[in-house]
């Protein structure tokens, strides 16, 4: 057994000695980072970004090793609070309405408070916590996703920090969901099965879900097990799967059009049905006559009242500047002509594209949720987590550079005012645009090169 260890260590000193570095480095993030002190965030960042690459590129066909320490990682982070993000104050609200029998699609945080301050023992903390844009708005957090709000905060109790454990537990759960049925789907569709721990070692997706507690990885796990359900003609259960994605965020909703060429119509009218059915279920509990008209108000707040991180609509907003273009009333134009571009863009790779195999399909998906970033006037980091794992299963990488230079997105939170620093985030565009067309030439001289064989 010793001798065993001996020669285990010999042969992976170096690898086990970049998990340790970057075990130190999360415990960092996670318990002693100030999000005001940008250049240790980015120093943190930086360095445990270039351990995941080098960690993959020593042992990628170590599946045991990589998992191991993909999971170490997210463990350390396990009794942190979140400290790049609020939204949890949010989830824990909601979660103990719903306890409390009232829907949190009706009722305003702010207007609860003043009404009945006792409703809730830590209301007050809650509301503060959220910040007063959330409290001032009904939830946008689709109906799987308050079933797990719930849970938490009737598993926990009256702790916050119970609830903030319960969450934690089921996004590392589902990312342990996505490296199994992600190496599965990889292994379908003939591709290294390495490619999934660019997900599961990314540190943009270790700390902005386990860390900073966002369901784009619950979501992510229920949208690749649809999937790779599909995969083994398995439609009635890929749909119901592809349900809960949708019931936990909205995202997937946008490339539902693209399964039609797939199926065939007939099929996809049966997927489409069944998706359908398994959503007006998981909305029932939650109907009332306001329900819808609420919610489409808040989620509609996204896109034609919000500002962060944007790319194109930076570079639209300070030319319309210079002709005296009042900034809120561009948001709100700017909004309104976004989602016709995006569905448009879904027309075209719907019906203008060959989406019969899987591979051709997650491609399409990938341009559209591209399309939809680069147009979108807020891109918070977490939302290029889908991009990265639509990118393992294609001939693109450039989800990979975006991982990495979001990170400059957080400048913002340096400066008590939220104010964005343009310069960086044209680097951080630059970067991704950059390698992008990069990909899309060398693709194109590729099968230039085939076709001329």
């Amino acid at each position: 057994m010793i001798q065993r260890a001996i020669s285990y260590w010999n042969l992976h000193r170096i690898p086990i000695l970049m998990v340790l570095l970057s075990m130190l480095f999360y415990t960092s993030f996670g318990y002693q980072l100030d999000r005001a002190d940008f250049i240790k965030l980015l120093c943190l960042y930086l360095g445990l970004f270039f351990l995941c690459y080098k960690l993959i590129q020593f042992e990628k066909w170590n599946f045991k090793f990589l998992a191991i320490a993909g999971t170490l990682f997210r463990i350390m982070l396990l009794f942190a609070d979140p400290n790049l993000s609020q939204d949890y104050y949010r989830f824990i609200w909601d979660g103990q309405l719903i306890n409390h029998g009232m829907s949190p699609y009706l009722h305003l945080p702010k207007d609860l408070i003043i009404e009945n301050g006792h409703l809730m023992h830590n209301a007050a903390e809650l509301v503060s916590g959220m910040g007063s844009l959330s409290a001032s708005n009904y939830s946008n957090y689709p109906p799987l996703n308050q079933f797990i709000f719930a849970l938490s905060t009737w598993l926990s109790g009256k702790s916050l920090v119970g609830s903030v454990l319960v969450m934690r537990t089921v996004i590392i759960l589902s990312d342990l969901g996505i490296l199994y049925f992600g190496r599965k789907l990889l292994q379908k569709l003939n591709k290294s099965t390495h490619l999934i721990f660019w997900y599961f070692l990314n540190p943009l997706v270790i700390l902005e879900l386990t860390g900073n507690l966002h369901f784009e990885g619950v979501m992510l796990f229920f949208f690749i097990w649809s999937i790779y359900l599909l995969c083994n003609k398995k439609l009635l259960l890929a749909a119901i799967v592809y349900a809960l994605s949708i019931a936990i965020k909205l995202v997937p909703l946008l490339f539902l059009p693209m399964f039609l060429k797939y199926f065939g119509l007939k099929k996809s009218m049966l997927f489409y049905m069944v998706v359908g059915i398994t959503t007006v279920l998981l909305v029932l509990p939650f109907y009332s006559p306001d329900f819808a008209t609420n919610y489409m108000q808040t989620v509609g707040l996204w896109f034609s009242n919000f500002e962060f991180n944007a790319g194109l609509y930076n570079a639209i907003k300070k030319v319309a500047l210079n002709f005296d273009v009042k900034p809120w009333e561009l948001i709100k134009d700017y909004g309104k002509i976004t989602p016709v571009i995006v569905l448009a863009s879904v027309a075209l790779f719907t019906f203008f594209r060959d989406n019969k195999k899987i591979s051709s399909l997650l491609t399409s998906m990938l341009w559209v949720l591209t399309l939809y970033y680069f147009l979108s006037a807020t891109v918070h980091p977490w939302y290029i987590i889908f991009l990265v794992v639509l990118s393992l299963f294609t001939e693109f990488r450039f989800p990979m550079v975006w991982s990495l230079s979001v990170i400059l997105s957080y400048w913002a939170y340096s400066n008590a005012g939220f104010k964005e620093n343009y310069w960086l985030l044209t680097v951080e565009y630059l970067a991704v645009y950059g390698f992008m067309l990069y990909e899309i030439v060398r693709l194109h001289n590729k099968k230039m090169l085939f076709s001329k064989n």
